[in-house]
């Protein structure tokens, strides 16, 4: 089955992990070559998602496209990942 955005796709459609390959997207230039960790979705501003990976080799940040075909389970836990692990107390919301 052929799902919208998974002709240039950079990431595995399961675990949405991906390789440090490019320096601007699909320039294969990177030396780098370490793994891309998804670390958090991006809604554009079409409501279109995009996946955020960072490089656990450098800490290069990139952002790229979600495809049609990606798990949904794993880019819900991207999406609610802020909400389960706040960078604050949440007992601090009910301060006047």
């Amino acid at each position: 089955m052929a799902a919208p955005g998974t002709q240039h796709r950079n990431h595995c459609p399961n675990c949405l992990w991906s390789r440090h390959v490019d320096d601007v997207p699909g320039d294969r230039a990177a030396d780098c070559a370490g793994s891309m960790e998804p670390i958090g979705v991006s809604v554009r501003d079409d409501g279109e998602w995009a996946l955020v990976h960072r490089c656990t080799a450098c800490a290069t940040v990139h952002v790229n496209r979600v495809a049609g075909d990606d798990n949904p389970l794993m880019l819900m836990r991207l999406a609610v990942r802020p909400l389960a692990l706040p960078p604050f107390p949440l007992e601090w919301l009910t301060r006047v």
